[in-house]
């Protein structure tokens, strides 16, 4: 049978899991009467919450006698360790652009790494029917990246179809508004070179992809590099070096069909396949004949540039709403983790009571945490920090590419806010219809915490699109959190009796008849210090009654209530925030007041 391996390239948002559900539905996967959910490509909770696609996932659809296997990447950069690897298994790129919204920078990320590995790239122009299309300025934006990208010239000799993903149709015509998605299936098949790989060699497969099941145990996908491999076939797994971590069988083989892994006999060079019937075999390993002793080139993963704590829950209310606290509860998740997700490091402390988790940004962690949360655990994480590096004697720290596009009446707020965070402006124009695209080079340091801050400055209406760029100087100081916060200064119920005064004091983050404790941070203070409150005092009873008849009753504006990610970044390096499965709580991270002054001296000293 005929074969062709693309990966979609898209940045989040620009229509590729839609396009991909009508792709399935076009070719005749899904029955016109299957029921089928919208973006069935994003299968995870978060991944529908959150409108993102966060691991990658492949899929086949067959086309007329050619199966085309088609991989999804993520469109965030927090999950580029995905997208290297994925790359590796394909012969073309479909790079798919909004029609408004053109190449932005996540597109610049996976397409870059595309062009270096010498794919050609089928350009689609998603979304042609939105009213503030600009088709003509977009192609030209798509050139120019390219050309930045140092691509050469048969890159660059680019076919592109005119598509909207959602109503189901392509064309090599700008202008036409009708018709099916026959056009980008040909040009596939036409562009796209089938796998030119070694059927007679020894078996090689590089694994790319790690999960678990429950029956199977380690299940590694990938692409088959050359030879056959037939079910129960002796294998053996090699590093990067070529050394053997182990030895065994190949148990089952599995092939994709439409959204299915379906059991298959076996796989010929060029088909992408799920393995399994090894235990320690992981990402960027190679599994082999065992006449085969020289390892696949893998792609280099991009190291971690920012670390989290993660803490046994040591609060007074720790165990009552999770059922998985224990340390080593907290430590086989975080391990199975880092084994199938290598852009995660994992490294336990000291005291074996805390993990130090590093990642490639605040999203890929969050979303971690989040995960964990709805499994059972509880947890105490701190407030993240970057990693920086020792360079030819001077101290280097990361730095993103951020790339804004905003009103303009907005514009000179978000200016003055990046200067501030030690951001330096690279590029400023318009952007057409009253808005302007701004680019940053600023150090990661600077950027946590702020998309919050950004989002109400720009009366939600701003998008702001993060790219790891390069370890650079060491840029000082940046200003934190301004304000102080206040701090519950016992165990007990919150009541509105006395959360009415303290609303003076600042924004409270609790209402009536939450369980506090001791070091709980219960709201924000306006002024720049922490403050101790009684947020528990009740009214004393008496027998004389108000005058009319009536108590004033209390009524207090709701409290502010804070999103993981908005608590994560809210925190300061004395605090931390208590995850559970049902509740998120700020705390200092010594509760007892005597601690937290001993400690705040030691820091001073």
């Amino acid at each position: 049978m005929n074969l062709r391996n693309i990966a979609i390239i898209a940045h989040v948002d620009h229509g590729k899991t839609t396009l991909v559900d009508q792709l399935f539905r076009q070719s005749g996967t899904f029955r016109d009467n299957q029921r089928v959910e919208e973006r069935a490509m994003d299968s995870n909770d978060l991944e529908k919450e959150r409108g993102i696609t966060i691991l990658a996932k492949p899929t086949s659809i067959e086309w007329e006698g050619t199966r085309i296997n088609i991989v999804d990447t993520p469109g965030h950069a927090d999950f580029g360790g995905e997208v290297e690897r994925i790359l590796s298994m394909v012969d073309g790129v479909v790079l798919l652009v909004d029609s408004s919204e053109g190449a932005m920078p996540q597109t610049k990320f996976v397409t870059g790494k595309a062009l270096a590995l010498g794919l050609r790239p089928i350009v689609v122009v998603n979304k042609v029917d939105r009213p503030d299309e600009r088709i003509q300025e977009v192609l030209d934006e798509v050139f120019d990246l390219f050309v930045t990208l140092d691509a050469t010239d048969e890159q660059l000799d680019f076919p592109v179809l005119y598509a909207s993903g959602r109503n189901g149709y392509a064309s090599e015509d700008p202008a036409r508004r009708e018709g099916t998605l026959e056009p980008l299936f040909r040009k596939i098949v036409d562009h796209v070179p089938p796998p030119n790989l070694d059927q007679d060699a020894p078996f090689s497969f590089l694994v790319t992809l790690l999960d678990r099941d429950n029956f199977l145990g380690r299940v590694l996908t990938g692409r088959v590099q050359s030879g056959v491999v037939k079910v129960n076939q002796p294998i053996h797994a090699l590093d990067m070096d070529g050394k053997v971590i182990e030895t065994g069988r190949a148990s089952k083989l599995m092939s994709f069909r439409g959204l299915d892994r379906v059991p298959v006999e076996e796989a010929r060079a060029g088909d992408i396949i799920s393995l399994a019937g090894l235990s320690v075999a992981t990402v960027s390993n190679t599994i082999a004949d065992t006449s085969v002793t020289e390892a696949i080139q893998a792609q280099p993963i991009d190291p971690p540039t920012l670390s989290m704590r993660f803490a046994v829950n040591d609060s007074p209310m720790a165990g009552r709403e999770g059922s998985k606290v224990t340390s080593r509860m907290i430590r086989d998740r975080l391990e199975r983790e880092a084994e199938s997700n290598v852009a995660i490091k994992v490294t336990e402390s000291a005291d074996k009571d805390s993990f130090e988790v590093a990642g490639r940004g605040e999203l890929q962690l969050g979303v971690l945490i989040e995960t964990m949360r709805r499994e059972g655990f509880e947890l105490g994480i701190s407030r993240p920090r970057v990693l920086f590096r020792e360079e030819s004697g001077q101290k280097t720290e990361p730095y993103e590419t951020v790339v804004i596009d905003v009103d303009d009446e907005f514009s000179g707020t978000v200016v003055d806010k990046m200067n501030q965070r030690k951001g330096e402006m690279t590029d400023m124009r318009p952007s057409g219809g009253g808005k302007t695209r701004i680019t940053f080079s600023a150090p990661s340091r600077g950027l946590i915490g702020y998309h919050g801050e950004f989002l109400s400055d720009t009366r939600g209406t701003g998008i702001m699109n993060r790219l790891f760029e390069k370890y650079g100087p060491h840029k000082g100081p940046i200003e934190g959190r301004k304000n102080g916060v206040l701090i519950s200064n016992g165990v007990g119920e919150a009541q509105a009796y006395a959360l009415g005064p303290l609303e003076d004091r600042g924004i409270l983050f609790v209402g009536h008849g939450e369980a506090l404790y001791e070091g709980m941070i219960i709201g924000e203070n306006a002024k720049t210090e922490d403050l101790e409150v009684n947020p528990m005092k009740a009214k004393q009873l008496t027998n004389f009654r108000a005058s009319g008849g009536k108590d004033d009753a209390v009524r207090l504006s709701p409290p502010k209530k804070m999103t993981l990610e908005q608590a994560i970044a809210y925190i300061d390096d004395d605090e931390m925030v208590e995850v559970t499965p049902t509740k998120i709580r700020l705390r200092k991270r010594h509760l007892d007041p005597h601690e937290r002054k001993r400690a705040s001296r030691a820091k001073a000293a």
